[in-house]
């Protein structure tokens, strides 16, 4: 299915044509029934001569609801442009179309419609004017349909354009990323909340979890719809109405955003295309006050021009645009930014950058996923698809690097390495990207924990503390003149233990729980402090460490001044 608007000034038939062609009155409001005036957006459907179906989305078009206009234009796939042949080109015409420009539509037809009202020269006047008048924009070329929507001349033929405008218009991308921005937002009696807008970027499907607003508000999708009709999932390009569990209506609103949860990086600060319009009579800076409707909502909005202080009229250039609302935007999405104190239309365009990182004052945007990597340096790889939308493969691990940043990263590490010492680097300092690369390093082993030179000696291999200690034995010598790296070192290998601030080789808890086993075999009530140090020869101060380490491991347990068989008692 295409989404189609309607555009085009006030009073020049579109809701009358949308009824005629699909026998469903969009005017939903009594108030536009009275006044003869669409208000609000309005929806319908139909099916064409070729059998494939169409849904209009039917927009006001008067000056004073242009912001329920701009609601309804996103998202859509193409547009029916209305002009009525008894008024001609209008200004809200001129307006629609230059919206619709910067919103990206690039397909379309035109109802020439009131013709039933004017004689044959008036008509072809009036072709003549909307020709010249949309050369040089999408619309350029397109058929000009003449039509009375209450007689039914020319409807005909216009659905024939529409299937033509169906078969030339791409269909909604699928890029498994839905989003559906909120046009309105009611409680339907025994279903609860329930919202409509035009899905796009992906499917959704009854029970998938879902947030909503920015608040990002958790909501289980309960049903769907497509027009009045129940579906269970639904892609890309469709009117979609869905019925949401876990939020009250009353928190939802037009402008909010369901989307999918942890696909997206709701934004405050964005930076964008800016293409102003030539009608125009002033520059565009950072003075103004400002409203940007993205999707189908309205924000107040700041704007800091990047590169230069001003755009003239007609001019292009680069922004930086804040908003109080957290948006769910993406590279590509399209803007248009009015001015509220002059009451007009400045200008839109494409987003570049939804999360950027360089001052305003050196920023320089560009649509671009390696301007994003370069720009940052390291990138996770989900990280920035969720800014970008694209994927990219991981440079180191999990991370996207920008050109040479994973050689420089390897260079420093080896860096570090080679002012280790013979030690090598204790991996245990490095963060997860250093350890990375040490990973893909060329010409290095990592031994115990430690990163050394391939080749390299191991520094504490025959260490002369270690034979000084085995010779010891249970009353070792101190650790004077030991580097206290390389001391650190050897306990954490295990090379020399460390009891209460005194040092032994391996060999004398070995000796020391042997000679435990012996007290014990001899009287297993206990034994003192004294009958050990008596028994391995050593003097108190390192007995009583020495006992402390056998507690530690299991070999002994103390019950008061004497010290019974732990459950690794060795045999004596």
């Amino acid at each position: 299915m295409r989404v189609v608007a309607t555009a085009g000034h006030v009073d020049h038939g579109k809701s009358a044509l949308v009824l005629a062609l699909t026998g469903t009155d969009p005017d939903r409001f009594a108030e536009e029934k009275r006044r003869g005036l669409t208000i609000d957006l309005g929806f319908a459907t139909t099916t064409l001569p070729s059998g494939a179906a169409i849904a209009f989305v039917d927009v006001p078009g008067h000056v004073r609801f242009l912001k329920n206009m701009l609601a309804g234009v996103g998202g859509i796939d193409a547009c029916l442009f209305v002009v009525a042949a008894t008024e001609g080109w209008k200004p809200q015409s001129e307006e629609h179309l230059r919206i619709l420009e910067l919103l990206g539509v690039a397909h379309g037809t035109i109802a020439l419609t009131k013709v039933d009202l004017v004689d044959a020269d008036h008509l072809a006047r009036a072709e003549l004017e909307v020709a010249d008048r949309v050369a040089g924009t999408f619309l350029d070329g397109v058929s000009i349909v003449p039509v009375a929507a209450p007689d039914g001349v020319g409807l005909d033929a216009l659905r024939a354009a529409l299937d033509d405008l169906v078969t030339t218009t791409p269909a909604a991308a699928d890029r498994d990323r839905p989003r559906l921005w909120i046009d309105r937002a009611f409680a339907a009696k025994g279903a609860g909340a329930v919202v409509t807008g035009t899905l796009t970027g992906g499917w959704l499907g009854t029970g998938d979890t879902v947030v909503v607003g920015p608040a990002a508000r958790p909501a289980r999708v309960r049903g769907l719809q497509t027009h009045g009709r129940p579906v269970d999932r639904i892609g890309p390009g469709h009117r979609v109405a869905i019925n949401l569990s876990g939020v009250d209506h009353d928190a939802l609103a037009r402008g909010d955003a369901v989307v999918r949860p942890g696909q997206w990086r709701p934004t405050v600060r964005f930076d964008a295309e800016l293409q102003v319009l030539a009608s125009v009579d002033h520059e565009v800076s950072r003075r103004g006050a400002y409203l940007a409707y993205l999707g189908s909502g309205e924000y107040p909005t700041r704007v800091r021009v990047l590169g230069a202080e001003e755009i003239p009229p007609g001019g292009r250039g680069t922004v930086r645009l804040h908003v109080a609302t957290p948006l769910p935007l993406l590279p590509g999405d399209r803007y248009v930014l009015r001015e509220s104190g002059r009451d007009e239309t400045i200008g839109g365009g494409e987003v570049l950058d939804v999360a950027p990182v360089l001052p305003a004052a050196r920023a320089r945007p560009y649509r671009s996923v390696d301007r994003v990597v370069a720009e940052r340096g390291w990138t996770e790889a989900d990280e920035l698809e969720a800014l970008t939308g694209e994927r990219r493969s991981p440079s180191l691990g999990r991370w996207v690097a920008a050109p040479g940043a994973v050689a420089v990263l390897v260079e420093s590490v080896l860096a570090q390495i080679a002012e280790a010492g013979p030690l090598g680097l204790d991996v245990a300092t490095l963060d997860e990207r250093s350890r990375l690369a040490l990973a893909v390093a060329p010409g290095v082993v990592v031994v115990a924990g430690r990163a050394r030179p391939e080749g390299a000696a191991d520094a504490l291999a025959g260490h002369p503390f270690i034979a000084r200690l085995d010779a010891g034995g249970c009353a070792p010598p101190g650790p004077e003149g030991v580097d206290r790296s390389e001391l650190r070192e050897l306990v954490r290998r295990g090379l020399v233990v460390e009891c209460d601030g005194s040092f032994f080789a391996p060999s004398a808890l070995d000796t020391a729980a042997r000679a435990a086993a012996r007290l014990l075999a001899a009287d297993n009530n206990g034994f003192t402090v004294g009958a050990f140090r008596d028994e391995v020869g050593t003097t108190r101060k390192y007995a009583v460490p020495l006992l402390a380490e056998l507690d530690r491991r299991g070999v002994t347990r103390r019950r008061g001044d004497l010290r019974i068989a732990g459950s690794r008692l060795p045999p004596p």
